[in-house]
């Protein structure tokens, strides 16, 4: 089978394409045909060196659909279409950057789709990840939600989930050439974030703030978001602490400051299986970017590290 293989920590350049055998069968795993494979950022630091404990050389990919090849679990019979995500993928074992992947069955969810592969594939780990922290800060038709990093691919799942819903969103953007994009995916109010105060469309503030920047971002968004709102922090677009952070100075009395993480997401299938229903139906509207070979997998990293995507990238073996 061809995989893509980071041969050691580096640019781009470190991704070769390698010949290797297909993985044999063990007791709780099963072995995946994979059709499709959403592209991360994360992948990018794995590939960068800076995930610890990763081992080279490693086929990376967090995340994976396919179909089951062979099986040692009845859930899970050959034929039947699965996604797979997180769980160590690509770190501590070979994940989904090539033709098949030896995946445990605690991670494999099936799931029933009659979508194209390049959109399944972009499902799994931004859908499962935006519908989480929507579901996580309670959102209801007719409220407000405020979008940071809103062209990333988790935000712009968000703001498919938040139309669908009938939730009035804002999101923001560094760039003013993807505000049409953003507009696309459902946006109601799109927000120049130039790295000033930020203004939001509403007097007192968006009931609810879905932070994807993470650590620069948070305490800001606790100032913008409503009294008596929510901020839910479920990226980390500018890195993982929080500085000085003083929880009764800087939370709000009666403000809601909680987390959604993308590993919780592991074995949603029963989530997963309502992300394809809602996009089935056109409730859900989700955004591939671009699409790439797996032999052209460096220029896809290259395409992600110079932020270029406006939504999904994903990888067709």
């Amino acid at each position: 089978m061809r995989a893509a293989v980071c041969v050691r920590a580096g640019g781009p350049e470190v991704l070769e394409i390698r010949e290797l055998p297909v993985p044999a069968v063990r007791a709780g795993w099963s072995l995946v045909r994979v059709t499709g494979a959403g592209l991360n950022r994360s992948e990018l630091r794995t590939r960068q060196g800076h995930s610890p404990g990763v081992r080279f050389p490693r086929v990376l990919g967090i995340e994976c659909v396919g179909v089951v090849a062979a099986s040692t679990d009845p859930r899970l019979p050959e034929g039947a279409t699965v996604a797979a995500v997180m769980g160590e993928m690509g770190r501590e074992f070979d994940g989904g950057y090539a033709e098949y992947a030896l995946l445990p069955n605690a991670l494999l969810m099936p799931v029933t789709s009659t979508l194209s592969p390049e959109t399944l594939a972009a499902l799994p780990e931004t859908y499962l990840t935006a519908q989480g922290a929507f579901d996580t800060l309670g959102i209801r038709p007719g409220e407000r939600l405020l979008i940071r990093g809103g062209t990333s691919s988790v935000g712009m799942a968000a703001a498919s989930i938040a139309h669908g819903h009938g939730v009035e969103t804002a999101a923001t953007t560094r760039r003013p050439g993807k505000a049409d994009a953003l507009l696309a995916a459902g946006v109601d109010h799109v927000l120049r974030d130039d790295g000033g105060p930020l203004r939001t469309p509403w007097p007192d503030g968006p009931d609810h703030v879905l932070d994807l920047v993470g650590a620069a971002t948070a305490v800001d968004s606790l100032r913008l978001v409503r009294r008596g709102g929510t901020v839910c922090v479920a990226g980390s677009l500018s890195g993982w602490l929080i500085r000085d952070f003083e929880p009764i100075a800087m939370v709000p009395s009666g403000t809601r400051l909680t987390a959604f993480h993308s590993r919780d997401a592991q074995g949603g299938a029963a989530v997963l299986q309502r992300v394809v229903d809602n996009v089935e139906a056109g409730v859900y509207r989700p955004n591939v970017d671009r699409i790439f070979a797996l032999a052209d997998i460096a220029a896809a990293h290259r395409y992600m590290e110079d932020d270029r995507a406006t939504g999904k990238v994903v990888m067709l073996p």
